[in-house]
């Protein structure tokens, strides 16, 4: 599903099949007596990172949303874990792993000024670019978008309530509540107390619950109301989506300024609003479009295809009962979809 970029002379940030160089690196000398040393070979500065990578782009991803400015982070991330690695006479790194996540954490928010600035310019609502996976049951494809499924995934829904935080605000809210991270190892990547953290995470979770209820309706109950709702979209059956929207439904279109057939600058609210404007343009605007039921940040969506390129892609978000839709979130910027085939 993903598109894979050519080989690039850097070292890689989509894909690690190999060390930047054919040299293997170790940490420390092995062991003479405990084994020979042609059998304790000890693994190379990209092997370690591999082993981390998708627990390192979730965590990112969730914090920036955006798939090009987690790899960007994971490149940087990547060239300060190996110049650490092979620095000659460093002592070794107890814990790979918490070396890797404090690293891609703060450089993802040392990311966050560049990535507010182009959102305050961005044309029209700005939604999370998706990770569009496999569909609903089906097996999951070894790829970048896929890899990061089978970690932590964070909906749509909230990602875009996980943007109104502040950037320290979010890293904690995505290592404590998505990851587990206990608030002492959070306060050791962020370089602050533990009852700095403890403040953090729940002035972050109160803002959240206050947004969106805890309880979300199970995939099987969201992939029959997508069903449902795309079978009215497409019919222009404005009694049916009367029937299946939630009187104070909020739907988000992000075309970025590029896209045909986007609904305008706005959010549109409310129920009479969101029915009239889908029987209006969805009928017409997806005329010679085929439909794809897809996993969408582990949730099931809907695939607009234009030939073979991606024209849309369709999340929505539920009432907690799983009755009624109460957000629709719409990205047709070319650019979020680049990834996806």
């Amino acid at each position: 599903m993903t598109h894979h970029p050519p080989p690039d002379p850097r070292p890689p940030a989509v894909s690690y099949d190999g060390p930047p160089t054919s040299a293997s690196v170790s940490v420390s000398a092995p062991d003479p007596v405990a084994a020979p040393t042609a059998a304790r070979q000890l693994p190379t500065a990209t092997e370690v990172f591999h082993d981390h990578r998708e627990l390192l782009f979730s965590l990112v991803y969730n914090m920036l949303g955006g798939i090009a400015d987690t790899e960007d982070v994971l490149q940087e991330t990547w060239l300060s874990w190996t110049a650490r690695y092979q620095a000659p006479h460093a002592p070794s790194i107890e814990s790979p792993r918490a070396y890797l996540v404090r690293i891609a954490v703060n450089r993802a928010l040392a990311h966050q000024a560049a990535v507010t600035r182009r959102r305050e310019t961005y044309p029209g609502p700005w939604l999370p670019e998706p990770l569009v996976g496999s569909a609903p049951g089906a097996p999951v494809e070894d790829d970048v978008a896929d890899v990061a499924l089978r970690g932590e995934s964070v909906s749509m829904a909230l990602m875009v309530i996980l943007q109104t935080l502040t950037p320290l605000e979010r890293g904690v809210f995505v290592l404590h509540e998505v990851f587990g991270y206990p608030h002492t190892e959070i306060a050791r990547i962020f370089d602050r107390t533990p009852a700095a953290i403890r403040q953090l995470a729940h002035r972050a979770r109160e803002h959240v619950h206050a947004r969106r209820p805890r309880f979300q309706p199970a995939a099987h109950v969201r992939q029959q109301v997508t069903e449902r709702f795309l079978a009215a979209a497409l019919g222009g059956d404005l009694d049916a989506l009367l029937e299946i929207l939630a009187p104070e439904v909020v739907m988000c279109t992000d075309g970025g300024g590029r896209a045909r057939g986007t609904t305008g600058r706005r959010p549109v609210r409310g129920r009479d609003s969101v029915a009239r404007l889908i029987t209006a343009i969805a009928p017409t605007s997806s005329e010679g479009l085929d439909v794809a039921f897809r996993s969408v940040n582990g949730d099931p969506a809907v695939l607009l295809l234009a030939g073979d390129a991606p024209y849309a892609v369709i999340v929505l978000d539920l009432t907690p009962d799983g009755d009624r839709v109460s957000g629709i979130y719409a990205v047709a910027n070319p650019d979020k979809l680049s990834h996806v085939d």
